[in-house]
């Protein structure tokens, strides 16, 4: 049976890459946006990727220099250089995913994006998904599992079949995707949703008017989408998404 998405999940927004803000010394997925979103009651979202010694670090980018200054891939250093490595606008470095689950504690709500390893979502799979596993086993609190790669997903399912786990998905527009266009014609209508046992998706705020999307709705599937940047754009995603992922402003908490 797949493991639904718990509630708190759509009962507060959720902070993107935590409630960052550079102007107060608190870079994306830092250990201080993560304390920040804490105190603001916020559900928070962060990133993972993997380094050389195969563990899961909380970081966004594939290569380190927009967000470190430093050049190269964080997968081809390991998990204790990666951690030495200051992040611009802090005063500390890269944190290892075991880190950031004993700051949040099950305070809030944790969602957890892993970034594809593969390079084109296809089947080289398995070292993060792994770690990640090893770090969640005993955490108590409000979590949730995502990918854009299906088969990262379908991992997750394996491996920790009692965690919710969902698909992040898109228009998957030739613009901003570098993929193949068999690949982005195959993951732009969620084809996978089923097969690798996913309860909810998050799918990107401008594209919230697909039909494959109503679809799922309307199958009772819990609709989080990314990123929202204004209480405008919130109001509107809202008529479709049952939450919203949001940054550069403040989203309201529920009445």
């Amino acid at each position: 049976m797949t493991p639904s998405l718990p509630a708190e999940f759509l009962q507060v927004p959720i902070a993107h890459r935590a409630l960052h803000d550079i102007s107060g010394s608190r870079p994306e997925n830092s250990r201080a946006a993560i304390r920040a979103a804490i105190e603001a009651g916020y559900g928070i979202e962060i990133d993972l990727q993997l380094t050389s010694d195969q563990r899961a670090m909380v970081f966004h980018d594939y290569d380190m220099t927009r967000l470190t200054g430093q050049p190269g891939p964080i997968r081809q250093i390991t998990a204790a250089q990666a951690s030495d490595t200051a992040l611009l606008y802090a005063e500390d470095g890269i944190p290892m995913l075991d880190e950031v689950l004993d700051l949040v504690a099950g305070q809030v709500p944790l969602l957890i994006e892993f970034k594809d390893q593969d390079g084109a979502m296809g089947t080289d799979v398995g070292a993060l998904e792994q770690d990640a596993v090893r770090a969640l086993q005993g955490y108590d609190g409000p979590l949730a599992l995502m990918s854009f790669n299906p088969n990262s997903v379908a991992e997750l399912a394996r491996l920790a079949p009692h965690l919710p786990r969902g698909l992040v998905t898109s228009s998957f527009d030739s613009k901003n995707w570098l993929l193949p266009g068999d690949v982005r014609d195959h993951l732009r209508d969620i084809p996978d949703f089923d097969r690798v046992g996913a309860s909810f998706i998050s799918h990107e705020v401008h594209d919230l008017d697909r039909p494959r999307v109503a679809e799922l709705k309307a199958r009772g599937v819990p609709v989080l989408c990314w990123t929202v940047r204004s209480p405008e754009q919130e109001a509107k995603a809202r008529e479709v998404a049952d939450n919203v992922t949001f940054e550069g402003y403040l989203a309201a908490h529920a009445a």
